[in-house]
Parts: structure tokens; C-alpha cells; sequence
């Protein structure tokens, strides 16, 4: 598990830098959020259409990820909230085949499919997709990938305050957050320029 964490952490990390260095030693400030169609043409389409279907696939997976936890509180508190609901607690059997038994509960279908399409009328709704992502991104960046994992690290290696090591991954999570507010800033920025043009459910690029 080690061994494919450190090796897929490295190959991302060199496709992002691909990515934000060239595309912004090549084009500056007008390098597009989208590399692949973001210049106006759409050839090869087989290149397009591989690119694609790896943000869907990537999409789909982070989705579900990030979303399972928010339907385990919302489930959690409703059936402590109503535990004498069928409507919330109750589990019906659904046949979809002869040989297999599936538990259908309606509340979970109904708050779920109502979740899914809230979030995606939002994402349609907000056309600057790339300025959103990088404020998301920067918030969650320095607490989640940099501070925490780095306070457990000091915490399990018992590593004394003031020592070499503590100051330099300290003096590195102190970086990692000024990048944080600097690529905040520049989101925000993005999204303010954005909303001069913004005109709801028509894609930007």
C-alpha cells in the first residue's frame, strides 16, 4: 500500500507540473483551464474523447468519496432524530433478479438523488469551474494534505519541539500554507473576474 501511495503521489504530481509549468511558460496568463479545448479546436478527437472519459472516471470516484460521509451524518441524525419512521428506518426487500435480494431504503434514494442533482445544478449553474476548484483546493490543501498529516508525524515519532527536524517540516507547512493563500487569492480573483462576464448554465473557458 506504501509502495503504491508513493508511486502514484509522484506520478500526479509530475502530470500537475506538467501541466501548470508549461502550459504557463507557454501561454502566461492565457494558458486555458482546459489544455485539450480550450484553444478553440477539438482534433484529435480520439485524444479529446480518452481525456474525457478519464474525468468521468475520476469524477465518479471522487464523488463518491467525498459524498459518503456527508450521507452517513445526514442519514445518522435523521434516524435519531425520527427513529420511529419507516419512511427513514425502514428497509424494503427489491428483486431485481431471481437469484438476488437488494435493500431499498427510501429515504437514502430520495435524500441521495436529491443531493446528486443539487450539487449538479450548482456546477451548471457556476460556469468558472477552474476558480471554484482552486478555492476549494487551496482551502483544503495546507489543513488536510500539510498540517494534520505533519502534526500526527511529530506526534507518533515523538519528535521535541525545536529540534532540526520539528523546525524544518514546520518551516515546510508554514510554505504550504503561503502557497494555500496565494493560490486563494488568485482564485478569487479569478472568480471576480468571472462574475463581470458570468452568465448562468453557459460553459467558460
Amino acid at each position: 500500500m506504501k509502495k503504491a501511495t508513493t508511486f502514484s503521489i509522484i506520478l500526479t504530481t509530475l502530470f500537475y507540473l506538467l501541466c501548470g509549468c508549461m502550459g504557463y511558460a507557454a501561454f502566461g496568463n492565457n494558458a486555458p483551464g482546459n489544455l485539450l479545448t480550450g484553444f478553440g479546436f477539438y482534433n484529435p478527437f480520439w485524444l479529446i474523447d480518452i481525456a474525457n472519459v478519464a474525468i468521468v472516471v475520476h469524477l465518479v470516484g471522487a464523488y463518491q468519496v467525498l459524498s459518503q460521509p456527508i450521507f452517513a451524518f445526514v442519514e445518522k441524525k435523521a434516524a435519531q432524530a425520527w427513529p420511529d419512521s419507516p419512511f427513514i428506518n425502514k428497509d424494503y426487500k427489491l428483486s431485481i433478479s431471481s437469484s438476488r435480494l437488494y435493500n431499498i431504503n427510501l429515504f437514502r434514494l430520495f435524500w441521495r438523488s436529491l443531493f446528486v442533482c443539487f450539487t449538479t445544478t450548482i456546477a451548471m449553474l457556476i460556469p468558472f469551474f477552474n476558480d471554484i476548484v482552486g478555492i476549494i483546493g487551496a482551502l483544503q490543501f495546507w489543513p488536510l494534505t500539510v498540517y494534520f498529516p505533519i502534526q500526527m508525524y511529530i506526534v507518533q515519532k515523538k519528535i521535541p519541539q525545536w529540534s532540526v527536524k520539528w523546525i524544518c517540516v514546520q518551516t515546510m507547512s508554514v510554505g504550504c500554507l503561503l502557497v494555500s493563500l496565494a493560490a486563494a487569492v488568485g482564485s478569487i480573483s479569478g472568480v471576480m473576474l468571472d462574475l463581470k462576464v458570468y452568465k448562468p448554465f453557459k460553459t467558460m473557458y
